[in-house]
């Protein structure tokens, strides 16, 4: 069974064209088990290639690698296209099934989070499951508070879905 132990921030790097194929695979563990996001579209290497291509550099995906594979990855999105946003990001971050529960979270979150600061952010969002009992714990772990909840706020397999509102103040 694979750990984490000795992953280090060393561990985690710029994602790059190639990753592709794993972010996409990654991402799509997320959407099938129903315990991270509310997309429901499975996606392709092709789509996650576009979708790195087209990150700038206020918005970067990192990626975790261990013996030269991705087992992780977390991104930093606009939160909103006003101007009054820009100094806000939002924060996705997925690790592989079989990594899950090891710290390589973690190590990327903390990673992402410093990334964040180097940028100029001055706050990171995300929004959860309740029922991801693992990444609420690692998230108030690394200094995200809840700050409400949008009650069904989508459906998934013909049930509504809550989802928690998480921030982190940067500077």
């Amino acid at each position: 069974m694979p750990h984490a132990r000795g992953m280090d921030a060393s561990g985690v790097r710029r994602a790059a064209e190639g990753d592709a194929e794993a972010v996409a695979a990654i991402y799509n563990q997320g959407i099938e088990d129903r315990v991270a996001t509310l997309e429901t579209e499975l996606r392709t290497p092709a789509e996650r290639r576009a979708w790195l291509a087209a990150r700038g550099e206020r918005h970067p995906v990192l990626v975790a690698e261990r013996d030269g594979q991705v087992v992780a990855w977390a991104s930093l999105n606009p939160f909103n296209p006003r101007a009054a946003y820009d100094h806000v990001a939002d924060l996705s971050i997925y690790v592989e099934r079989s990594w899950r529960g090891r710290g390589v979270g973690r190590v990327l979150l903390a990673r992402i989070i410093e990334e964040a600061r180097r940028i100029g952010f001055h706050k990171m969002v995300l929004a959860a499951f309740p029922t991801n009992d693992a990444g609420m714990r690692l998230y108030e772990a690394m200094g995200f508070t809840r700050v409400g909840i949008y009650r069904e706020q989508g459906r998934l397999d013909g049930r509504w879905v809550d989802v928690i509102v998480m921030e982190q103040l940067l500077s």
